[in-house]
């Protein structure tokens, strides 16, 4: 690294040459000027980074003599400490994982419901995204984009909000809270459970399919009338399903539900499917005979 010279001895060495042939004795102030350093050359032994520039790099168990651990729990000799060992790897043996298999299981099953809050539909309505005079049924709710762009296997209502309910609605929904329908009903509005499907509600969509709260009629006496309805519809239209599931029937079986099956419990009849509702027990007394009627009347006589 060559020395660095100040300005203004340089400045000095520039205007050398000019004074050079007017005196000889400019040549003795020309080395004059590039003999001096301001810094000697010793300056390369102590070159830093900046502070805060560099980070040394600490190196965990790699001796005693670091300061920073020996072996650093690893042990002192295996393959532990010197190669990778993957967590799950159990010394060559069947994993357990294999020879017992894993806890629990996923349920394909299972349905999943988009919620929809008292308040955002109340936003809903008070923007006029949903007209609160008609009916409200899921394909109302999903045109409107309350739902968001994707819709699950049902729509469920509940109760966040509950105060802000103004309008009284009439709304068609897969399920409700109990909070949730004591609030539209105080309200002056409606709420009826339907069992929907996810591909139910696509048609729903689509207009392949026309949402109605009434069940499939059931029996042959209502083969012909339907037989007789599609003909005269040019694109038949899909039914909307019923439940075939034990939970599913006795969910809308419940009037507290506000099940769309409802009407098919006698009275006093349970919505459940096994467990009936007990009988309460009539207590039948025997007859007493004429000899008892006698001790009970004259009991000093026996």
């Amino acid at each position: 690294m060559p020395p660095r010279l100040p300005l203004a001895q340089a400045a000095r060495c520039c205007r050398a040459p000019t004074a050079l042939s007017s005196t000889p004795s400019s040549l003795v102030s020309l080395f004059a000027a590039l003999s001096v350093q301001t810094r000697s050359a010793s300056i390369l032994s102590s070159l830093a980074d900046n502070r805060g520039a560099y980070n040394k790099r600490i190196r965990k168990g790699r001796g005693p003599s670091s300061g920073y651990g020996k072996t650093s729990g690893r042990g002192h000799n295996g393959q532990k400490q010197k190669g990778k060992i993957h967590p799950w790897f159990q010394g060559g043996q069947t994993p357990l994982i294999v020879s017992h298999g894993r806890k629990g299981f996923v349920n394909h099953l299972s349905t999943e419901m988009t919620v929809i809050n008292i308040d955002k539909l109340q936003e809903w309505i008070d923007l006029g995204r949903i007209d609160a005079s008609k009916p409200i049924t899921p394909k109302e709710l999903i045109q409107s984009g309350i739902m968001g762009r994707t819709y699950k296997d049902g729509i469920k209502l509940l109760a966040r909000g509950n105060e802000k309910l103004t309008t009284p609605i009439n709304i068609l929904v897969s399920r409700a809270s109990a909070s949730a329908i004591a609030a539209v009903e105080a309200a002056g509005g409606t709420v009826k459970t339907r069992y929907f499907t996810h591909q139910a509600l696509q048609r729903l969509v689509k207009g392949e399919s026309v949402c109605t709260d009434k069940p499939l009629p059931v029996g042959r006496r209502h083969v012909k009338e339907i037989l007789e309805a599609a003909r005269r519809t040019k694109s038949p239209l899909y039914r909307l399903p019923d439940p075939t599931g034990r939970w599913e029937m006795e969910y809308y079986r419940d009037p507290a539900h506000r099940g769309y099956l409802s009407h098919m419990l006698k009275p006093g009849e349970s919505p459940s499917l096994y467990f009936r509702v007990p009988v309460a027990k009539t207590v039948v007394t025997k007859s007493k005979s004429k000899k008892e009627l006698e001790r009970e009347m004259n009991p000093l006589l026996f």
